[in-house]
């Protein structure tokens, strides 16, 4: 079984995935940051890296695969590049994973009076050049649109107090300021918060099955 990984950066999701699928699996990583790639391989065999863009994918190139995978990758692509993404997979005829991609939605415990405005302004910041949390939405229209089925599911990011917590918040928190600079006075007051903070973070799973091809 050939499986694509695009956007695939240090490997992380034939690290999840591999041995899961119960067949014998040749892995294809393929990234535009090479220093990243050089950090996906290993001494393992039936693993080949590509350096190369997701809009310029075509059919062409994944004749022969059996699976498209990418992991937390859909929200930081344009529109363009999903729809190439979409038409190479359907001219392919190949299924997809696309998994771990942001919805938008963050809930935050204990929840602080601003907690919806940091979103809003955070998930505007996404949406200044890339999709962002519509991605889920454009790319089930897309897939749908050329006959595949798409089936969704939420994957929700469960952060509790910790460093982890504590940077993914600073990283939220400082976007959502730039896009909204009258939120920054209020950022010390959040950030004090990240050692008892517990987050919820809206993501979502899609299984794309291709439809018969003519």
């Amino acid at each position: 079984m050939t499986i694509r990984d695009l956007g695939s950066g240090t490997g992380s999701m034939r690290r999840w995935l591999s041995g899961r699928l119960g067949v014998p699996e040749r892995w294809v990583l393929q990234d535009r940051d090479p220093e990243l790639l050089a950090l996906a391989v290993d001494d393992e065999a039936g693993v080949e890296v590509r350096v190369g863009e997701i809009g310029a994918l075509s059919g062409a190139e994944l004749v022969g695969t059996s699976l498209v995978t990418a992991s937390a990758l859909l929200d930081v692509l344009t529109a363009r590049e999903v729809d190439a993404l979409v038409a190479a997979c359907v001219e392919a005829g190949c299924p997809a994973l696309l998994t771990l991609t942001v919805t938008g939605r963050v809930e935050l415990d204990p929840p602080g009076p601003l907690d919806s405005r940091f979103e809003a302004a955070f998930n505007q910041h996404q949406r200044r050049h890339l999709l962002g949390p519509d991605a889920v939405a454009h790319a089930t229209a897309a897939f749908e649109a050329r006959g595949a089925t798409v089936l969704t599911g939420p994957s929700p990011w469960r952060l509790e107090p910790g460093p982890l917590t504590e940077q993914w918040l600073r990283g939220w928190i400082g976007a959502a300021c730039e896009q909204d600079p009258d939120l920054t006075s209020e950022a010390p007051d959040y950030l004090r918060r990240a050692g008892e903070l517990r987050a919820v973070v809206g993501h979502a799973d899609l299984l794309v099955i291709p439809g018969e091809r003519t």
